[in-house]
């Protein structure tokens, strides 16, 4: 079963994945909440819409920005609302 790890914890164990130019979108019922804080960052794709993200902290390091989401993606990109997905040195393991 496809989770994402960052400093040796699980953030997000999923089987029902989708994959988007590489990355794995975890469903949002997969997190582990406690390790996710609302971040201000924002970023745009011209083909998904507009990113949210999450910081991660576990055992008080914190990967600011480390997971992304689209609460409200463009035409096309419907398979992944809310979803999440990770960067920044967490990895996704099968």
């Amino acid at each position: 079963m496809p989770k994402a790890v960052w400093n040796g914890t699980v953030l997000a164990e999923s089987d029902d994945i989708v994959m988007v130019e590489g990355n794995h979108y975890f469903p949002p019922s997969s997190l582990n909440e406690e390790f996710f804080a609302p971040s201000d960052l924002e970023s745009r794709c011209p083909w998904k819409g507009t990113a949210g993200y999450y910081d991660v902290t576990v055992g008080g390091d914190t990967n600011p920005g480390a997971a992304w989401f689209y609460a409200e993606p463009k035409a096309g990109a419907e398979d992944i609302k809310g979803r999440v997905a990770f960067w920044r040195g967490v990895r996704v393991e099968s």
